[in-house]
């Protein structure tokens, strides 16, 4: 699967660990941008009630990049079709600029190509505007807490694409080089939407070599970030 079922905690191998999720009283601190003010004042109202704050809103790409670079949120919601600059606007200035956001798509829009334009050019997530709150609050915590979310009605159909389609573009060599056991097994993780700490507890190793696998694989795979290279693996097949 490309991604944990929003709503609910993503269930651990073997039954029993807790996904990404809220640590602490710090809440997660938001940026929503989307052009329609009614919907960023719906959210903002929906998260507060989550226990999450939304620390600033914007109507398009380019205020929202600087709202971001001001608050440095733990995560951006994002909306594609705005005038001006839109969402895939913003996705890829912020990757070209090196800020590693995590950035979760709330969008009407389930085209197949779009989603897979939106991944490549950096979201770490992909939701529908038809979710409920409870499964709104647990993306946002899944991304703040460095997993990954894609919503369950459209990875059926995105892992066909991704499949049948090109491969996704990266920044390392064409060839894929061939993953070790240990490295394969945190991949599927990563794929599942665990966050480095979540996958430290499941393997059992530390959170440090945990980083160092999953540098390794993103060299390996030739992908410029963990979203990429669970993009390219699914088209190679080598998560099956």
């Amino acid at each position: 699967m490309v991604a944990d079922v929003p709503g609910a905690a993503p269930e651990a191998p073997g039954g029993g660990e807790s996904p990404p999720s809220a640590s602490g009283s710090t809440p997660a601190r938001v940026v929503v941008v989307d052009d329609q003010t009614l919907v960023r004042q719906g959210i903002r109202t929906l998260l507060d009630l989550a226990g999450i704050m939304v620390v600033s809103e914007a109507s398009d790409g380019a205020r929202g990049l600087e709202e971001i670079l001001r608050t440095e949120p733990d995560v951006v919601l994002l909306d594609l079709r705005m005038p001006r600059h839109d969402g895939l606007w913003l996705l890829r200035r912020l990757r070209e600029d090196g800020h590693e956001v995590p950035v979760l798509v709330l969008t009407t829009f389930d085209d197949d190509e779009l989603v897979l334009e939106a991944l490549r050019a950096g979201a770490r997530g992909y939701l529908l505007k038809d979710v409920t709150v409870e499964q709104l609050s647990v993306a946002v915590r899944t991304l703040a807490a460095g997993g990954t979310l894609i919503a369950p009605s459209i990875t059926g159909r995105l892992l066909e694409a991704i499949r049948s389609g090109p491969a996704p573009g990266g920044e390392g060599p064409a060839v894929i080089q061939e993953l070790t056991e240990r490295e394969l097994e945190v991949l599927r993780l990563v794929a599942e939407g665990y966050a480095n700490r979540q996958i430290a507890e499941l393997v059992h190793l530390a959170e440090g070599t945990v980083k160092n696998h999953i540098s390794t694989i993103l060299q390996k795979l030739g992908a410029r970030d963990r979203t990429n290279a669970v993009l390219r693996a699914l088209h190679e097949g080598i998560l099956g």
